[in-house]
């Protein structure tokens, strides 16, 4: 019997499973058609590349975009680096005075360790704090702005909080002061709505296994109108438009494709069913213990319809997933996990070092059943009662 069979996988956040459609549609590509997609000279090559470039589309689709400013890459952390890097360098080496470059301090840690970077090329990064919902003030960010600034880059969706920003009403203020506005819509994509000529972006970031898509690629919008220039991160053989040079993986190019075809055609009836999967969870965890508290706003619009993330009053997380271990949760980020130290994210929003510790990343998506949350809530309230009795115990 395969030992992960009982497990109850709640880290959709972390990544999610291949969908089977999106794995049928791949394997053809890995054995029978396996030309190289750069191979033009030959049919084989020819019909690789037609392959890659219909599922390029598919990613231009689901965003809003044109297929040709689509950049493929291995994934939303990569295209991050050439988004922030590429464009300030560019910037740069144009002659250009500004140094500042902005984010806010609740960003996956490749966006603000990317913006970190560039201060060692003579920047000036800025971290913008975010409200106890996990928002950004509007206000803060004009005022930040107020100094002549290269480079925005907001994130969509959080990947630990679920807490979605306003972009499009963020996006005003930063064209207004002339930055580049830059997200990362790894959470974001085919989870809400995505369009990025309303809410006006120059570069977005997305990431296949974070929409049933396989790991290992991903993709960088880059605005061609006003065009958005870029210095590449490496040199190589002039791919993707000399912007992410390197054999693209058809396969799992193919694989990307197809999940961003899916979660257009379904993606809203499967918010729905995920929001009242999360809304009965969250339910029976209240019915079941007390001490609950939720990170976050939960109006709807206002985070991701799949996540929770909360903490129950006495119990540090680890101790919790310890007593748990039939559950698949996380403290926040995936990218995070083998740190002790709170998480930055939930302190960000206000939170003291004892009450981040709590904090727990819940979340459901497309293959979680009804019966799958119940079971959940019940071994949870279990644990907490248990971690709860023996912290009372202890000397």
């Amino acid at each position: 019997m395969n030992a992960l069979s009982d497990l109850i996988y709640l880290d959709y956040q972390a990544t999610t499973p291949c969908d089977p459609r999106v794995v049928a549609e791949m394997m053809p590509w890995f054995t029978e058609s396996f030309a190289n997609p750069h191979s033009l000279d030959h049919a084989a090559g020819r019909a690789a590349h037609d392959a890659v470039e219909q599922a390029r589309a598919e990613v231009a689709a689901i965003l809003g975009a044109e297929a040709r400013e689509i950049v493929l890459t291995s994934g939303a952390t990569e295209a991050n680096n050439i988004a922030i890097k590429g464009a300030v360098r560019h910037l740069l080496g144009r002659g250009d005075a500004r140094r500042r470059v902005i984010t806010i301090a609740t960003e996956h840690k490749c966006v603000l360790e990317s913006v970190r970077d560039l201060a060692r090329e003579g920047c000036e990064p800025v971290i913008l704090p975010v409200r106890p919902d996990g928002t950004l003030d509007p206000a803060v960010l004009a005022e930040a702005l107020s100094v002549p600034t290269l480079l925005v880059s907001i994130m969509a969706a959080n990947n630990e909080t679920g807490v979605v920003q306003d972009i499009a009403a963020l996006a005003p203020i930063v064209r207004k002061a002339g930055a580049l506005l830059h997200s990362d819509l790894a959470q974001a994509v085919g989870k809400v709505d995505v369009d990025v000529r309303a809410w006006d972006l120059d570069l977005a970031s997305v990431s296949g296994h974070k929409l049933y898509g396989p790991k290992g690629v991903g993709a960088l919008f880059v605005r061609r109108r006003p065009r958005v220039r870029l210095t590449p991160l490496f040199s190589g053989g002039g791919q993707e438009r000399g912007l992410r040079s390197g054999t693209l993986p058809a396969p799992l190019v193919i694989g990307f494709g197809a999940a961003c075809r899916i979660a257009r055609a379904e993606g809203r009836a499967e918010r729905a069913r995920v929001a009242a999967l999360r809304d009965r969870l969250l339910a029976a965890l209240r019915a079941g213990c007390d001490g609950v508290h939720v990170h976050g706003a939960m109006a709807e619009g206002g985070r991701l319809a799949g996540n929770l993330n909360l903490r129950f009053d006495g119990v540090r997380a680890l101790d919790l997933m310890a007593a748990a271990p039939r559950l698949c949760l996380s403290t926040g980020s995936a990218c995070s996990s083998a740190e002790v130290t709170p998480s930055y994210v939930l302190t960000a929003m206000g939170l003291d070092g004892d009450q981040a510790a709590g904090g727990l990343r819940l979340a459901v998506g497309r293959y979680t059943s009804a019966a799958d949350v119940d079971r959940a809530a019940a071994i949870l309230c279990q644990a907490v009662a248990r971690c709860r009795a023996e912290g009372s115990s202890s000397p």
